[in-house]
Parts: C-alpha cells; structure tokens; sequence
C-alpha cells in the first residue's frame, strides 16, 4: 500500500486507497446490507493496507455506520482513522449536533472518531451551521477527545467552497473529483485552492458511481485502446487521480471483494508523476467523448430515494444514459418496460422531495420527464 500527505495539520499519512461505505455489497429485495460480505470486504482491506475508513449518518439508511462498527472491533479499530459525518439536513438546533453525534457513536460502536465532517455543504446547510454555533461545539468534541480532526464534504459551486475553506481552520475536507468532473463544484480549482491552504482532500466519486468502471461507451473505450499504454478504466481513473499530489486518499465505494482486491492491487503501484504527458491526453479525449454522450449527470449516490411514489429515479437516469450511448435502443426500452409501473420515470408527481437532496443539483423532475419521452420516442 501507497500512502500519502494529508495537509498540514494531520500528523497522520492515509492509504492512497479509502473504504467508502456507501455502496456496501445488499441482499433480498430490500437491499438490506449483506452484513458478513461487507465486514469481510472492510477488514480485507484493512489487512492489506487501507488506514481510512469512511461512512456517514444516511448511507444504507442508516446501517452503514453500524456495520462498519461492527467491521472495526479489536485491532482493526485501532489500525484506521475512522471518518463519519453529521447529517447537515437534521439540524434544527444548537443540542442536535449532541444528539445525532452521540448517536452515531453509538452506532459506531466507539468512544471518538479521527475525522468528523460536516456532510454536504452547500449554500443553506452552511447557514444553517454558522447560525448553531458549531464551530464552538466541535471545539469542545475535540477537547474532549472525542473527535480528532474537523473537516466537511462539498457539493455546491467553487465561490461558496473557497468561503467555506477560509471561514474556519480546517483540518480537511471532500469533494467529488474526477476526470470527468474537473469543473463540477469544487473540481480540479477547489482542490488546489485546499491543498494550497494546508488542508487534506479526500476524493470521493472517483469512477462517478461506477460510469467510468463499466459499460464504458464504444468511443470512450476506443480513446483508452488508442493509448500509448494499457489500462483498465478503473486504473485508469484511479490513477489519474493519484498522479496529483493535492489528493490525500481517493475513497472507493466497493461492493465486492473482489473490487476490494482489484482497487488495492491498482493502489499499491500507485504514486505522483507516473503520468506520461501522453497518458494525460488519453484521458482528456475520454472525457470529450464522455461529455458529448452524457445525458444525465447522476452519479447513482441515491441520496434521493427513496421516492415517496416509488420513482427509481438513479435507474432511469441510467436507463437514459445507456440509450444515448446504445446501438441496441429496444434494448433499453425493454428493460425500461419491465420496471415496475410506480418505478418509471413517468409515475412522477413532482412533488419536489427529490431535488433538494441531489449533491449534483440535477433538474430531477424535468429530467425524468425528459427520460421518458426519450424512451417512448424509441417505442414510436
């Protein structure tokens, strides 16, 4: 295992590679979190290396946290910075930060975290925090040992980041980044403007939910088989990523072990500057050809569901990327038809839950009414 700079202030060097716990392998229709599998996967990684384990409040509405917890008993406790997030949309007053903290310690089944962030910043869940006087509340967490280093995840644009990296002495902090999104919110600009303040960068979305992992569109594929050298996408978009020293650990949302395996393998020969100038062509003429065939931008988080209505709303959205990228059309259709009638794009009511949970600030409602006419347009 690689490991690296974490800012200024953390006397601590992460794993290149990060366990994200956000995509933990399910099971059954409900998709409940297949416990054994996922403890197996964390300490997998942990034996070979990963030192940053990362979760938050809603991730597997809720287990998540207590899973992990019950990953890091023992010595794997003591072998990980363990990172976790207050849910920003909870907070109403000043005695909820205690609240859903020591809640999540308890779901954790631990005394203090390393590395506590504020989770999906953007412009109100700022306000919000500035208004509760958190910063004086994460003061005396830390005092108290209870958590070790402050940071928060991002999702609005680079203006309200760089007033957010300023307005207090951070620690780290995470944004979505990779090749394709390099101007999208904080992008390439944020993470230079953090690590040039002292502060650690976690990367998350680094294969933008799996859309730069598989199913990879014929042009895109034919950019990276054109390359000078010979890479999967995933090593491809991992790479790209720990060629840059402003990344401190790049967090992967694994779902098997054998992801587990492949991820570390890329991580142990990772390292800056093993980027050939033309390596780093190739992946600008991936991400052209990407641009030109993207629909949708969603990253397939869900932190939009579940829909009051039923709407699969990630899954269409992919259904519509596929069809824009498919030289089988019906095909999609097809998969599109099979879908439980309350889950289709056109059984939304627009009632609007859905938008103000989406950290890319998609035009959700209009996008699946977008999607479906797509769709039934190929049925004509």
């Amino acid at each position: 295992m690689e490991y690296r700079d974490f800012g200024t202030a953390i006397d601590f060097e992460p794993s290149a590679l990060g366990f994200g716990a956000m995509r933990l392998p399910t099971e059954g229709e409900e998709g409940t979190i297949d416990r054994q599998h996922a403890i197996d996967m964390i300490r997998a990684a942990i034996d070979e290396g990963v030192n940053y384990v990362d979760t938050a409040w809603p991730y597997h509405d809720g287990e998540s946290e207590r899973v992990v917890g019950e990953a890091l008993t023992g010595d794997y406790r003591e072998d990980v910075s363990l990172a976790t997030k207050m849910p920003s949309w909870k907070l109403e007053t000043n005695e909820d930060l205690e609240e859903y903290f020591q809640r999540q310690l308890d779901r954790l089944a631990t005394d203090h975290v390393e590395c506590y962030l504020l989770h999906a910043l953007d412009e109100e869940f700022w306000n919000t925090y500035q208004e509760l006087d958190t910063f004086e509340w994460l003061e005396r967490k830390q005092a108290a040992g209870e958590i070790g280093h402050v940071g928060f995840s991002f999702h609005d644009d680079l203006d309200l980041f760089e007033e957010i990296v300023d307005a207090y002495d951070w620690d780290f902090c995470q944004i979505q980044y990779n090749y394709l999104d390099q101007q999208f919110q904080a992008g390439r600009a944020g993470l230079e403007y953090a690590a040039e303040r002292g502060l650690g960068v976690v990367v998350m979305e680094p294969l933008r939910g799996g859309t730069l992992a598989t199913d990879l569109p014929d042009p895109v594929c034919e950019a990276f088989e054109e390359a000078d050298s010979e890479r999967s996408p995933v090593e491809w978009a991992l790479q790209w990523l720990w060629d840059q020293p402003e990344v401190s650990t790049v967090l992967s949302g694994m779902s098997t072990l054998e992801q587990v395996r492949e991820n570390v393998d890329l991580a142990a020969q990772s390292g800056v500057g093993q980027f050939s100038e033309s390596d780093l062509q190739t992946v600008q003429r991936a991400r052209e050809r990407f641009e030109e065939l993207m629909a949708v931008d969603c990253t397939g988080c869900d932190y939009c569901m579940p829909c009051p209505t039923g709407v699969d709303i990630p899954g269409n959205f992919d259904l519509y990327n596929r069809l824009e990228t498919s030289d089988d059309p019906t095909a999609v259709l097809d998969e599109y038809e099979q879908l439980d009638e309350h889950a289709r794009a056109d059984a939304c009511v627009a009632c609007g839950e859905c938008e103000p949970a989406c950290p890319q600030n998609l035009e959700i409602i209009s996008l699946l009414e977008e999607t479906h006419a797509r769709l039934d347009a190929v049925r004509a």
